[in-house]
């Protein structure tokens, strides 16, 4: 008789343990993003324009708490070419990025932006440097150095957020049952249109599928960036090993 009550009480035990992870792994919420330019032409996000999509618990949220996102690795962005690889980056809030140096050359990556602050000073070819991304935020990063050089660092305070591929399309995956606020930011586009393409979604227990968000394209956004001692850039000069091309 003891030993049947002790196995009940084990099952009684593991089951909500066992239970616990189907719960957490939630569904696939998909979009497909679309941009009107100034000539009427719709067309899909580039490696130039990726779009970044993020889901956050609304009020009254009665779900599993959100969990960091696993990964095997951190996230990179590579200094390759004189490009950032890739362009437009997304990272939770608390994120570490490391920010490798592929070129055969020295950069200096840095941002005056209110989303992150930091200067990696000057570091050479096969060398790596890390920042922490401790809050939510826009990030726009540059070098020093090269000013065709940009990339951007998008930080949510949520785990469920995505960036749009190089056909419009995005997907979020292991979302978990629950209302919640989607949020988007697009290089191209400013926060007027954002805003309004803001919305309160629900999500289910079968994947949820957002349709076509068409966005509009504004060309008011371009801009020259300075250096990070706020003047503009000087010429490259190749006789030093600083400028050096591969």
């Amino acid at each position: 008789m003891k030993a049947i009550q002790y196995c009940c009480f084990f099952l009684l035990a593991v089951m909500p343990w066992r239970a616990a992870p189907a719960l957490a792994q939630g569904v696939m919420v998909k979009a497909h993003v679309v941009i009107a330019t100034e000539k009427g032409r719709l067309q899909g996000p580039d490696r130039d324009s990726s779009i970044v999509f993020w889901l956050t618990p609304v009020k009254g949220w009665e779900g599993p708490p959100p969990h960091a996102r696993e990964s095997g690795q951190r996230p990179q962005l590579v200094q390759r070419h004189k490009q950032f690889v890739p362009h437009v980056l997304a990272v939770e809030a608390g994120s570490v990025v490391d920010f490798p140096n592929h070129d055969p050359f020295f950069h200096n990556v840095f941002s005056l932006f209110d989303g992150k602050r930091f200067d990696l000073g000057l570091y050479e070819a096969g060398s790596t440097r890390s920042v922490h991304f401790d809050r939510p935020g826009i990030c726009y990063i540059f070098c020093n150095i090269h000013p065709q050089m940009s990339a951007i660092v998008v930080v949510v305070d949520t785990p469920y957020f995505a960036v749009s591929n190089g056909q419009g399309d995005v997907a979020i995956p292991n979302v978990p049952p629950g209302r919640y606020k989607l949020d988007l930011w697009a290089e191209r586009c400013a926060s007027r249109t954002l805003q309004a393409a803001s919305r309160t979604v629900d999500v289910g227990s079968s994947e949820l599928s957002l349709g076509t968000i068409q966005l509009e394209e504004s060309r008011e956004l371009v801009m020259v960036h300075p250096n990070k001692y706020g003047r503009s850039y000087d010429p490259e000069v190749f006789s030093s090993p600083i400028y050096a091309q591969p």
